[in-house]
Parts: C-alpha cells; sequence; structure tokens
C-alpha cells in the first residue's frame, strides 16, 4: 500500500510593528519580525526571514541636550575665587537654586593628565558636578549637564585639548558636591 504525502510549504504571518530606534540620538537600528503560522513538513518550502532590522537616526527631544559640551573647572576654582569687583548690591541678584549631577565618565583625552584635578578625572569614575546659579543658562540648568543613558560631552575650560565624555547617573537638587569635584561654567 502507497502512501501518498503531500508536502507542506512554511506559513508566515505578517510583519509586526518596527522597534524604536536604539539610540535615541543619532544612529542606531530598529527591527520588526513575524512568527511562522505554519512549519515546513516533508519537504516543503522552507521559511523566510523572521526579522529584519533596518537603521534609524534617532531624534528625540532630548537630542540637541546631548549636542551641548559641558564646560567644567576644578571646584578648587570656587574656593579661590574672591571678585574684587562684588559690590554689596550686587549680591542681591536672584540666587537659582544649584544642583548637583553624578556622571560616569567614559572618554578622557590624554591632554587631561597634565593637571593634578584633571589626571582625577579617569574612565567609569564617577564624578559629582555642580551646577551653580551663575553657570545656568537662561533655563534653570547648566548647558551639558547629561544625559541618562546617552553619552554627552564635556571640556576642561582652563585647559586645551582636555575634553571627554560622561552619561548621567542622577541628580539631586538644592545640593553641594564634596570636594575635589567639578564645577560646570
Amino acid at each position: 500500500i502507497s502512501v501518498c504525502v503531500s508536502a507542506v510549504d512554511c506559513v508566515v504571518g505578517s510583519w509586526g510593528s518596527w522597534s524604536s530606534c536604539s539610540a535615541p540620538c543619532g544612529v542606531g537600528s530598529t527591527e520588526r519580525s513575524r512568527q511562522v503560522s505554519v512549519p515546513p513538513r516533508n519537504g516543503g518550502r522552507p521559511c523566510p526571514d523572521l526579522k529584519q532590522r533596518r537603521g534609524c537616526l534617532g531624534n528625540n527631544a532630548v537630542c540637541s541636550t546631548a549636542k551641548e559640551v559641558a564646560k567644567i573647572l576644578p571646584d578648587s576654582f570656587k574656593r579661590n575665587f574672591k571678585d574684587p569687583w562684588r559690590r554689596p548690591h550686587m549680591l542681591m541678584k536672584e540666587e537659582k537654586a544649584s544642583y548637583c549631577v553624578y556622571l560616569r565618565l567614559k572618554q578622557i583625552s590624554a591632554a587631561c593628565k597634565v593637571k593634578l584635578w584633571s589626571a582625577a578625572l579617569v574612565r567609569e569614575k564617577l564624578v559629582c558636578a555642580e551646577c551653580q546659579s551663575d553657570a545656568m543658562s537662561k533655563s534653570d540648568r547648566c548647558g551639558g549637564d547629561g544625559l541618562e543613558g546617552t553619552r554627552t560631552f564635556w571640556s576642561a575650560a582652563s585647559l586645551p585639548g582636555c575634553h571627554g565624555s560622561w552619561v548621567r547617573e542622577s541628580s539631586l537638587k538644592s545640593c553641594h558636591c564634596p570636594p575635589y569635584s567639578v564645577l560646570f561654567v
């Protein structure tokens, strides 16, 4: 008795929607997938690709912030800075509350090794940066104060060629960084 076994071709469902871009800012990738509804049997046609990937350009609202470069100085600048021109009536200027940002250093250029304060900036170290009212832009924040999960850039205002990147881990309102931290300028 001969049994006729017919081949069953693979059948796939329709494509799902594209995932969000893997990079909130700049070049990333997005993908979509589909499921197998009927697996191939008895030498039927195999399944086509189940995943597709393509490039994308993340243009999240935070991206313009990511392009800012933070300008920093050692916090000793604050302690040693006496302004001879400061008159009592000038102290009436509205002080915005300072805040602190904790940033994980990702890259540091070789030029940073020449000064003691900047040589302390090392990869993967968490650094506290304080944003004081005189460094704030029109908004109540310091330019380049970092983004969570996205690398942003900084440069040392007093040291040409000393620059790098960091990723923001947390921020605290109305606080002061411990000694040997950095200031936004």
